[in-house]
């Protein structure tokens, strides 16, 4: 084979194998917003130390009278000024807005789910029975 030919075909297998990659690992699949109470908000990893939080979204009436189910967001924050501000929300209303990534990066969270941005913070006043 000459040599030109493998120089091209190697170079094709890696463009191919890197746009894999970047689609699998990089490519925003979707992006939308979620609103909710943070139930939690944590730093953990072994080795990444990632922002990992869960969002307790508005309930939703069921066919049944009377039963509400809640519906959870699990996600990651890889801003630390973002998980700052979540770190000061916890308890308000929240309006996320979030990035789908098709799989995950051990430095980018164990959630597909990464929050880029708090769109609004509202402090919940309590209701008097």
């Amino acid at each position: 084979m000459n040599k030109r030919i493998v120089t091209i075909l190697v170079l094709v297998v890696l463009i191919v194998l890197g746009g894999i990659f970047y689609y699998r690992y990089y490519f925003v699949f979707g992006e939308g917003t979620k609103a909710g109470t943070m139930n939690y908000f944590v730093k953990k990893g072994y080795m990444f130390k990632t922002y990992e939080g869960r969002l307790i979204q508005t309930g939703i009436r069921s066919q049944t009278q009377g039963n509400i189910s809640s519906n959870e967001f699990m996600f990651s924050v890889t801003d630390d000024k973002v998980a700052d501000k979540l770190n000061h929300s916890a308890g308000a209303m929240l309006e996320l807005h979030y990035k789908e990534y098709l799989h995950t990066l051990p430095w980018r969270g164990v959630s597909k789910f990464v929050v880029d941005s708090v769109m609004s913070a509202t402090p919940v006043t309590p209701t008097a029975p």
